[in-house]
């Protein structure tokens, strides 16, 4: 004998993604990946791409590509270290957008390590 499955009274809806509101690993934060860079490399100028992209939550070709722009804009030197990299922060280097333009990429990196018990390669 032939049986029927079972109608389902209120089936599931699938949800878009991108109407949903954001999670807490998908919301957003305050400082760019830029900056989570910078912070980064002022614990440790001699991190990897890989430990960088790992540390940020991004990919190693998005790091390198921020690498790239903070070299062009003059707030990081890479210098090379037989195959290893070290990176040096311009830290007198200005913020570049016109509201920060009057502080500095050391001011906002000690800020940042200031209030989060981090600690500065700088210092």
């Amino acid at each position: 004998m032939y049986s029927m499955p079972p109608i389902a009274v209120n089936p599931p809806v699938k949800k878009n993604p991108k109407k949903t509101a954001p999670t807490q690993a998908h919301a957003f934060t305050y400082l760019t990946n830029h900056s989570h860079v910078l912070v980064a490399l002022d614990t440790d100028p001699e991190l990897r791409v890989r430990d960088l992209a790992s540390l940020v939550g991004i990919t190693e070709r998005a790091v390198q590509r921020i690498l790239a722009d903070l070299e062009d804009a003059g707030v990081v030197r890479i210098e090379k270290i037989g195959r290893r990299n070290r990176y040096r922060i311009l830290r007198s280097a200005k913020l570049r957008h016109p509201l920060e333009h009057h502080c500095s990429v050391g001011g906002l990196l000690d800020w940042v390590h200031a209030h989060s018990g981090g600690r500065s390669a700088h210092h």
